[in-house]
């Protein structure tokens, strides 16, 4: 064993993707580093590529391994894809967990909806305050981004002191939150900066981010000029915008509707959290009847066009009773996020198609990033002024991009991706030693699966070639008559007949099946085979397919 302790980082989530964050820090011997985790976040599926998968989240088999020497989980922020799996992964992870007031209001119930102990979770104080976790001492220092009490990492090593940014904007007038403290970013870098692992998202946005609350006039100016129903669609956890949207429709005379389970959820958290004093009452959906639509503003889920939202389901036909008409307005409030496009334009068409008049992030006016665009990044590189900036929260395009950026200024920088284990000398270099396996799990019904099990595969081989079953019947090693049973499932007719092909490959079986005696074995390996050879040929030769077979040989012997 190497005798020299090592710092190493090691992303398993994120770094190469937007979404689903998980990284991981070690110090000590290789092989035997005591670790932190640093957010346990999701990503979420589409039919095309996770057809019945409910969430994706990062493989943990590395922690897993090493949850002996796991010292805490470290929580920035309470979006989904930085704490969505956290319930779900806390059994194999088991660790103290450490974030925030609001943060720790959405961990507790993650982890009682999983029935995992909440009491493993705990509040923290922010800088100068430190928790100790190993050889690691870190403080939690306050961000501004699109949801409450955001929080870079400010992580103490034995080596020198690491700035993990997590999700973070340069916002000194958020609408809720906290604002960035440049005094403070300046005060943790008078010591020095070793490594800066730095969120790349925005990266290729080249203007100048605005505030939160430069959107008001705007928003306000919309709602004035409609007079129809109104219905804004924004992230359920974007608090900040939500009170924007309703204090706007609020100030205009309008009536606020909160419509969809997430958005009731958060608005309920961040009241119990004691951070939304200021939301206008609402009113209830047996209310609405008593309002006129010029006098109502709805604000609703579904922003990334989720089927089963509330917006996608008032762009088809309606929601509770909720319907819309050719006077009213829609609005995206929101940015789409890369992977969504297709879903959201679904859901813009359908409106359209009623005569809806929708507005969307296109005109730079009702949304703003929660993300440091580049003039922010650049900013925050020359108050730090690390020894190494490490891109990361991006796919592998804005790792690359921010990359260039962070050379083009000077600094040292490298590009590191999941399950690429980078060690950190304490003068800034850096270098990849080695990989470890970075693959997904899933959250499938109420099971976690591997993306190695098969299952996800067969699904989608099902989705595009179809399934057959055969049924084959023998008696003391020879096949019965009228013994081959065939059903077919998601194929085409073949013929002017109903049950053409499904006939075909029966008398196919048949005939294959009696030329080869099959009296004579009693190997059913051998016999599928040769089954599902028949079955291949004569799908290819009438479908150019091969669909999934599923073969049953029953002996009555």
């Amino acid at each position: 064993m190497n005798k020299r302790k090592r710092l190493i980082y090691v992303p398993l989530g994120g770094a190469g993707e937007i979404g689903m964050n998980m990284y991981l820090y070690g110090y000590g011997f290789p092989g035997a580093e005591d670790f932190i985790l640093v957010d346990v976040g999701v990503s979420f599926p589409n039919i095309e590529t996770t057809p019945g998968v409910d969430l994706i989240m990062p493989e943990t088999g590395f922690v897993e391994k090493n949850h002996d020497r796991l010292h805490g989980i470290f929580i920035t922020h309470a979006h989904e894809d930085h704490i969505g799996a956290l319930g779900y992964l806390f059994p194999k992870i088991k660790a103290a967990v450490y974030c925030r007031k609001f943060t720790a209001a959405i961990a507790t119930k993650k982890m009682n909806k999983a029935g995992q102990d909440e009491g493993k979770i705990s509040i923290v104080e922010t800088y100068p305050k430190k928790i100790s976790a190993g050889p690691f001492k870190i403080s939690f220092l306050p961000v501004s981004h699109s949801i409450p009490e955001a929080s870079s990492l400010v992580i103490d090593t034995p080596i020198g002191r690491i700035l993990h940014t997590g999700d973070f904007k340069i916002d000194k007038t958020p609408v809720l939150g906290d604002p960035f403290n440049e005094r403070l970013f300046e005060q943790i870098s008078k010591t020095g900066i070793l490594a800066l692992v730095c969120d790349s998202t925005n990266v290729f946005s080249t203007r100048h981010g605005r505030s939160e609350s430069s959107i008001k006039e705007a928003l306000y100016d919309l709602i004035q000029s409609q007079k129809g129903l109104i219905v804004a669609t924004t992230f359920a956890s974007n608090i900040a915008r939500v009170l924007t949207l309703a204090q706007c429709a609020h100030n205009a005379g309008r009536q606020v509707l909160v419509l969809g389970r997430a958005m009731q959820e958060m608005i309920a958290t961040a009241k119990s959290a004691g951070i939304l004093e200021r939301f206008p009452n609402s009113v209830s959906i047996n209310q609405m009847s008593e309002i006129s639509r010029s006098n109502l503003f709805i604000i609703a889920t579904g922003s990334q066009g989720e089927k089963r939202a509330a917006s996608a389901q008032l762009a088809r036909e309606k929601y509770m009773n909720v319907m819309l008409k050719d006077e009213d307005c829609f609005l995206f409030s929101s940015k789409t996020i890369p992977g969504n496009e297709l879903a959201v334009s679904e859901v813009i068409n359908n409106l359209i198609a009623k005569g809806i008049s929708v507005f969307d992030d296109n005109s730079d006016l009702y949304h703003v990033s929660g993300h440091a665009n580049r003039p922010d990044l650049e900013k925050l590189h020359k108050i730090c002024k690390p020894k190494i900036v490490i891109p990361m929260h991006g796919e592998n395009r804005h790792l690359r991009e921010h990359y260039n950026i962070v050379r083009a200024m000077g600094l040292n920088s490298i590009v590191v991706t999941n399950g690429c284990v980078l060690q950190i000398m304490k003068n800034g270099k850096a270098i990849i030693t080695e990989e470890i396996f970075s693959g997904l799990q899933y959250l499938d019904g109420r099971n976690l699966i591997g993306f190695q099990d098969g299952v996800i595969k067969t699904r989608l081989k099902l989705a595009s070639q179809g399934h057959v079953s055969v049924s084959v019947l023998l008696e003391e090693g020879k096949l019965l008559r009228n013994g081959i049973w065939v059903k077919s499932k998601g194929l085409p007719l073949v013929g002017k007949e109903l049950l053409d092909l499904e006939f075909m490959i029966e008398d196919a079986i048949v005939d294959g099946l009696s030329r080869e005696s099959y009296h004579l074995t009693a190997d059913d390996q051998i016999l599928e085979s040769d089954v599902q050879r028949i079955v291949n040929k004569i799908c290819k030769k009438s479908l150019y397919k091969r669909p999934v077979t599923t073969i049953f040989i029953n002996r009555l012997e």
